[in-house]
């Protein structure tokens, strides 16, 4: 196989680059080899000393809280002192709290302007005490600037609990009344004790902590790890007015070592880039070839796969310009690809009757940004008629920025004939599950049947016997005599009649038809079917119907099946419960967000048992031994029908409650709500 020329010139132009980059590799590796060490090494010093720094002050800021928590609990106390509101009882108390609080003081007084002790922290006052005369400048300081100072650090006697030697410093609180002197609040700390209280014991294994004077003269030191190696080191000044106190901190630490893993993981690291390098010289051409014949075989890859597809596939610009069609769109809408590719909407495949709704669906999809799905139409070019169904979505280019829509456009001809044969098949379902329903209630029928013509031939004999009578004692028959009798019979008539039209209405097939109709009206229709059970069983039947409903938009012959269907199950489930439960209940809402009317048949029989539940509405399962397993089954299809939805839930009162929805025609509905109770 020969080289193109274009790739060979490409090859020569990069033949120095094969000697340029070992070279520069290697100058790399011997810049790294002397900096890297020396750079780590710098980079931890640098790290130690900055978290030196910070625990540092860390530690100061600890002691000074401690300290300036001290100062306001004397300059209170002072205050209650002054004021004469804490008795001198419980100032003792007082000082020996503070002592317990703070293990940091080693003893807490109160003297009067004389310096003669009023109370102490120990066990026993003391008439007299002796201050060093550091001690003695530092209350003059506070009583002249009116506020508390701190003495300088120095050796005093009178501590026997202090050990020899120890560094003490005392803190005189002023006490003034108005603009008058009343006497101070003296309290001595140990130095060492403020190292050993208020230094954590993670920064003292790491670190030898002193306190100095300005002299650097140590006042106090803990070196729990041993003495400091005076590498890293920090001084931080306590803010104390009147004394100087400096915390100096010298780490355990010496100076890092060069670390020789880094050395040698440099080496390995950059010869396995020299050999990386001479590598990929070598892998180059070979996958350049490599990724040019991948590219041959994928376009001829999406090409076969494309002209397969048997969806069809559109592409458009952000202006809806046709930019892509494949062969399978082609052939839905009988266009070749140059009579599509680069028009404009209205497209050529648009009908000309819905031309104005198409348009107004693209501008819309364009407008909003979104990934509409529709259901359509397309005229193709022989004029045949063409159901499809669109999946819009964005077509964005390699930076994620939308460049136009990509369509999916389905042929759902064949589902739609299946929609036409099941819908067809449900109607006969429908029928067959009316005329089950009729043979079940014919014996109920023969027997309402009974009374009103017993009734009539009851009242026609009692007339004809009035007629003899009159006849045989030659006598006129009276007509207001006859008149009630006759218009008895009549009423019975009419009871049966009534009763033969409403089975003879539920029974009779017709094509689905969807109109205006009250659930009141759907009701009435069926009532003396609904009586009919409901007499058998002796159910009391009570209605919450709102008087002001909206009209529902429905087939009013499958709404009137589903509410047949439901009220006798209802009506059968309470058969075998105790005479003063058998209550079925019909209830109506209406729901304005969603313009559904919801309706609710609850009765308090058996219940369903969840194993039942689970295939309920499964068609041929039934719980009857006589049932066929369809009725629940379509009045579900039936609801679906009209987009609502048929659920059951558990009564909690006992027995069940099954609840449909069915579109209204839209209105505000009334919150009054009629009751009737009926046996």
């Amino acid at each position: 196989m020969t080289t193109p020329p274009t790739l060979a010139r490409r090859l020569q132009l990069s033949s120095p680059m094969r000697w340029l980059v070992p070279v520069i590799l290697l100058l790399l590796f011997l810049a790294v080899l002397f900096w890297l060490p020396w750079q780590a090494r710098q980079m931890e010093s640098n790290e130690r000393q900055e978290q030196l720094i910070a625990d540092t002050l860390w530690v100061e800021q600890t002691i000074r809280f401690q300290l300036a928590r001290n100062e306001e609990s004397l300059y209170n106390l002072g205050g209650d002192i002054a004021t004469g509101t804490l008795p001198e009882a419980r100032v003792h108390e007082r000082l020996q709290q503070m002592l317990r609080n703070g293990r940091e003081l080693q003893r807490v007084i109160w003297i009067d302007t004389h310096g003669t002790v009023q109370a102490s922290s120990d066990n026993t006052i003391s008439q007299e005490t002796h201050f060093s005369a550091l001690s003695l400048t530092a209350g003059d300081n506070a009583r002249r600037l009116h506020r508390g100072q701190y003495a300088q650090p120095s050796q005093q006697s009178g501590f026997p609990d202090a050990p020899p030697g120890a560094m003490l410093m005392d803190y005189h609180q002023p006490l003034f009344h108005g603009q008058h002197y009343v006497g101070s609040l003296v309290a001595t700390y140990q130095i060492s004790s403020l190292l050993d209280e208020m230094v954590p014991w993670w920064f003292a294994q790491d670190n030898q902590i002193s306190l100095i004077d300005r002299d650097d003269k140590v006042l106090a030191r803990r070196a729990a790890a041993g003495p400091g190696h005076g590498v890293y080191t920090h001084k931080r000044a306590l803010d104390v007015p009147g004394a100087t106190l400096i915390l100096f901190t010298d780490s355990v630490k010496s100076q890092p070592k060069l670390l020789p893993n880094l050395l040698v993981g440099s080496v390995i690291a950059l010869s396995l880039g020299l050999l990386w390098s001479l590598l990929a010289l070598w892998r180059h051409i070979s996958r350049r070839l490599t990724a040019e014949g991948a590219l041959r075989q994928q376009m001829l890859f999406r090409t076969a796969m494309e002209n397969s597809l048997v969806t069809g596939m559109r592409a458009r610009d952000l202006e809806g310009r046709v930019t892509y069609v494949n062969p399978a769109f082609c052939q839905m809408v009988g266009y070749p690809p140059e009579e599509v590719l680069g028009h404009l909407p209205p497209m050529p495949y648009w009908p000309q009757e819905a031309m104005e709704e198409y348009q107004q669906r693209f501008v819309k999809a364009l407008a909003d940004n979104t990934t509409p799905q529709s259901e359509t139409y397309f005229l193709r070019a022989d004029g045949a008629r063409l159901p499809v169904l669109i999946f819009e979505a964005p077509l964005v280019d390699k930076n994620g920025k939308q460049t136009g829509w990509m369509g999916s456009v389905l042929d759902i001809s064949d589902r739609k004939q299946v929609e036409e044969l099941n819908r067809q098949q449900q109607e006969k379902l429908q029928t067959s599950s009316r005329l089950a329903t009729m043979g079940e209630l014919a014996s109920m029928l023969a027997h309402e049947l009974n009374q009103p013509l017993a009734a009539i031939s009851s009242y026609t004999t009692g007339a004809l016997n009035l007629i003899r009578r009159a006849i045989d004692g030659g006598k006129p028959v009276d007509p207001v005599t006859l008149r009630p009798a006759l218009e008895q019979a009549s009423a019975q008539a009419q009871r049966a009649g009534q009763i033969i039209r409403s089975v003879h209405d539920f029974v009779r097939k017709s094509e689905p038809q969807r109109q205006d109709v009250a659930i009141r009206k759907l009701l009435d229709g069926i009532r003396v079917l609904i009586d009919l059970q409901a007499r058998k069983y002796y159910v009391t039947i009570q209605e919450e119907i709102p008087r002001d409903l909206p009209l529902l938009w429905a087939d009013p012959v499958m709404i009137e099946q589903v509410l047949l269907n439901l009220t006798r199950n209802a009506i059968e489930a309470m058969q075998d419960a105790a005479p003063g439960r058998r209550i079925m209940r019909l209830r109506a809402s209406y729901d304005a967000q969603q313009e559904m009317v919801t309706v609710d048949v609850i009765d308090m029989g058996h219940g369903i048992e969840p194993a039942v539940a689970e295939r309920l509405f499964s068609p041929f399962f039934s719980t009857k031994a006589e049932g066929m397993g369809m009725g629940l089954n379509i009045c579900r299809t039936a609801i679906e029908f009209h987009g609502g939805a048929l659920t059951f839930s558990a009564n909690p009162a006992g027995g069940t409650i099954f609840t449909f929805s069915v579109p209204a025609v839209p209105r505000a509905p009334q919150s009054t709500t009629a009751t009737i109770s009926r046996q």
